[in-house]
């Protein structure tokens, strides 16, 4: 003992070598289980990990080009509604500026038709006066001038040639004076 006790004094750093031996082999024990068995459970979850985290990836920016697609065709949607907007206020100016003409046509033609209208009313009021005014003239007449004559004048026909003879002269005397 008194050996083993001067060995162990001698140099305290050494280990003894049944431990080492014993120390060696459990470590390639546990480094062999290690390395066949849990080495390869975290390669497995490692790469399951990083096929998540590119899936996740692949599918964000799937998702991010699909936003971006649906974005263009919208803004192409609005810019299509504005320009159609556009168009439609345009055909209905163009369809108000054509109601309008159309009314204003419309209401110049009843302005025409009305003038015609009185205009023929007027001449036929025109003419039915200047009837009356004749008769009323060839009454008269037909009285100054049996008057004057001193004989009557009720023959129609002769009562008709006064007259007509009476108003020619003064027609050509009105003809005359409007020169």
């Amino acid at each position: 003992m008194y050996l083993v006790a001067a060995e162990e004094a001698a140099n305290p750093l050494l280990p003894n070598m049944a431990e080492m031996a014993i120390g060696g082999i459990s470590f390639l024990i546990v480094l062999f289980f290690v390395g066949r068995l849990l080495v390869p459970r975290i390669q497995k979850t490692l790469e399951m990990r990083t096929e998540a985290i590119e899936g996740g990836l692949k599918r964000a920016e799937e998702a991010q080009a699909t936003a971006q697609r649906t974005l263009e065709e919208y803004r192409a949607k609005l810019e299509e509604a504005r320009h159609d907007a556009a168009r439609l206020r345009e055909e209905a100016r163009e369809q108000a500026a054509q109601i309008k003409a159309e009314l204003r046509e419309e209401a110049q033609a009843e302005a025409r038709r009305l003038i015609e209208a009185a205009h023929a009313q007027i001449e036929a009021d025109r003419q039915q006066a200047f009837a009356q005014l004749r008769g009323e003239i060839g009454r008269l007449a037909t009285d100054l001038a049996g008057r004057i004559v001193g004989e009557s004048l009720e023959d129609e026909v002769r009562q008709s040639r006064v007259v007509d003879r009476f108003l020619a002269e003064l027609e050509s005397a009105d003809g005359a004076a409007v020169r």
